[in-house]
């Protein structure tokens, strides 16, 4: 993320635009729930691309990844230590592994941004709770979201749990606001401290999106200039909805249509 944002920067959407973002955050919705049932012993990670770049363009949207500041894919693949923007390939997912799927939806203009995780065969123990634990510390920052509050209420509800499960908060990735564009203000860091930082309005619309690491927050980035993986080697997980604020709270626009929203996903 670049310098920090002034708060003339963020846009207030009104009611139409959220019907905009509406659409494109439940065609990435889609997206993930579509790719379920890919996510098994032997595919590589350039089929479940394909799928995903097919699956959007049939859904008359654009994968706003393909290209984006030379990112060769139409999605993200994060494998086990991989932290983020792991680019799919030739590797082909073995029994125990955990992923993290991250797509961008363009559609009519709008932008629908959201990851899961996915688990393949039998999931060790300390992994599947990482992933738990990820996903309620993601769903704890979004209950925080609502006018009046801060950014650092939704960063210290995040904290708070991961910390209290002795997991470790990535600080070099945050949440950005979305739109029209990619990424837009405000930068919305996964810590903090209550009553701290930018003040939230009705109209304002990011994503949140935590990663934690088993083991230390560190990371580092490969000779690709994209994939981040934790220094100490240890598994890390991340979960991402695109939120809108609204009078009253929020509303999350990537909602999984089918109700899936934690591994193991059943219908």
């Amino acid at each position: 993320m670049e310098g920090k944002p002034s708060r003339r920067e963020i846009i207030l959407h009104d009611e139409a635009d959220f019907a905009g973002l509406r659409a494109a955050g439940k065609l990435a919705a889609e997206t993930l729930d579509m790719i379920t049932d890919h996510v098994r012993i032997g595919v590589t990670t350039e089929e479940l691309n394909t799928l995903i770049h097919d699956f959007t363009l049939k859904n008359g949207a654009t994968p706003a990844t393909l290209n984006y500041r030379g990112y060769p894919k139409s999605c993200c693949i994060s494998i086990n230590h991989v932290v983020c923007h792991g680019i799919p390939g030739d590797r082909k997912l073995v029994d125990g592994d955990i992923l993290n799927i991250d797509v961008t939806s363009i559609l009519d203009g709008w932008y629908g941004d959201s990851s899961r995780m996915y688990t393949v065969g039998k999931t060790p123990i300390k992994a599947q709770k990482l992933v738990d634990v990820t996903y309620d510390a993601t769903m704890a920052g979004i209950a925080a979201v609502r006018p009046g509050a801060t950014l650092g209420d939704i960063g210290y509800a995040i904290q708070t749990l991961a910390e209290k499960n002795r997991f470790g908060v990535v600080r070099d990735f945050c949440g950005h606001g979305i739109g029209r564009t990619f990424h837009a203000a405000p930068n919305v860091l996964h810590y903090g401290r209550p009553g701290e930082g930018l003040k939230l309005e009705a109209g304002m619309v990011f994503t949140i999106e935590p990663m934690l690491n088993i083991g230390k927050p560190d990371v580092k980035i490969l000779d690709d200039g994209w994939t981040a993986v934790t220094r100490d080697r240890t598994l890390s997980a991340q979960f991402e909805h695109m939120i809108g604020v609204t009078k009253d709270g929020c509303e999350i626009f990537t909602l999984s249509p089918k109700g899936y929203t934690r591994p193991p996903y059943k219908d």
